[in-house]
């Protein structure tokens, strides 16, 4: 029915918006944090460069709609993607009133993998794990989109930040060795000057992986729900205004006005409710400085962009926070606040199952209705 696919688009919206006051200000934590700009600012960059990433590429939102899921195995319906996007909000809700920075990205895959499970009549099969050559040629699936990620995007958020960091550092000290005019320009003062204009750039870049990363997976959502109504003939009759429902292109293509919606709904939730976790990642783990976000958020942005080439979607939430943590290790390993960092560590752990769980149970309480 049209009623339950618009009753889609609409919770969809919704875990964006709560998207953009829980990952999008993951990804200006540190531009305010080291007071480069102030939160409204960040929040006008972020929604630009959210907007612009959104738009550079549809490799993430392809990998949600089409990539986890068997929808040969399992009907993927309305109601069905109402519960996945449940799950995740629940769960987002829950991290964001305590003020850790769990990813929305595992939330949703695991809202969408627990609902889905469900659905399927709890038949694992349902699941694209990896188990076919084709699929392992392919590198798609759970394991390859998800699970390895998982692992790796943080370990190498954190070494690049230690590495970036690390090097930033040697040319400071270097240019003090070297005596005379490069000593005074390596003086604090100068340092935090040059990287408080440095940043403006890393900032965006930062804001610009995050969407060309974030933005896409509710846009995988939303075509995934416009793809089971076209198939089902729901959209064989719309009326006028709704016209703009009907896919443009193929089964796998994400049509322009989703990534533009999205992309500005996650800037609008940024501006209402981002500082509870830009407080934790940008004071409680460690402090910093111009030099220490700029290094944070290059190291980060970069690690999403890679992602989103191979149509990875991994965590804002994971890349950022390792990178923080890896240019404070490279700073002075002592000054890591190992308690918030333990906090947030069990916050990602239990992040994929917990959402899986609420949608499941949801799903599955439907079932018996």
């Amino acid at each position: 029915m049209l009623t339950l696919l618009l009753l889609v688009i609409f919770v969809a919206l919704v875990f964006e918006f709560i998207n953009g006051f829980h990952d999008t200000a993951n990804s200006i934590a540190t531009v305010v944090a080291t007071k480069v700009l102030t939160p409204t600012q960040a929040v006008v960059l972020a929604a630009v460069t959210n907007l612009t990433g959104a738009l550079s590429g549809t490799a993430v939102a392809k990998t949600i709609s089409s990539g986890l899921v068997d929808t040969h195995l399992v009907n993927i319906s309305s109601e069905v993607l109402i519960c996945a996007l449940l799950g995740a909000i629940i769960w987002n809700l829950i991290t964001w009133a305590l003020g850790l920075p769990s990813s929305s990205s595992h939330a949703l895959i695991g809202g969408l993998c627990g609902a889905a499970l469900a659905a399927g009549g709890n038949n694992f099969d349902v699941l694209i794990w990896s188990k076919t050559a084709a699929v392992w040629t392919e590198n798609k699936g759970l394991f390859w989109k998800v699970v390895i990620p998982m692992i790796s995007s943080p370990v190498a958020g954190f070494t690049l930040g230690i590495v970036i960091m690390g090097v930033l550092m040697a040319i400071i000290s270097g240019m003090n060795s070297a005596g005379g005019v490069m000593a005074q320009m390596a003086r604090p003062k100068w340092i935090n000057a040059v990287f408080g204009k440095a940043q403006l750039f890393s900032a965006g870049y930062m804001g610009f992986a995050h969407g060309s990363n974030d933005a896409q997976k509710t846009m995988g959502i939303i075509a995934l729900a416009i793809f089971g109504a076209n198939s089902a003939g729901t959209l064989d009759q719309l009326p006028q205004w709704a016209e703009f429902l009907r896919p443009d292109g193929g089964e796998k293509d994400i049509d322009t006005w989703i990534a533009v919606t999205c992309a500005l709904i996650m800037a609008l939730g940024t501006g209402v409710g981002g500082w509870r976790i830009i407080k934790t990642l940008g004071h409680k783990m460690v402090k910093l400085h111009p030099i220490n976000g700029f290094a944070a958020e290059t190291s980060s942005a970069t690690i999403l962009l890679t992602a989103a080439h191979f149509g990875m979607p991994v965590s804002t939430t994971h890349s950022i926070s390792t990178a923080i943590m890896g240019v404070g290790f490279a700073k002075n390993p002592h000054a890591l606040k190992l308690s918030v960092i333990e906090r947030i560590v069990w916050a990602w752990v239990l992040t994929i199952p917990a959402a899986a769980g609420v949608s499941w149970a949801m799903v599955s309480l439907l079932l018996l209705l």
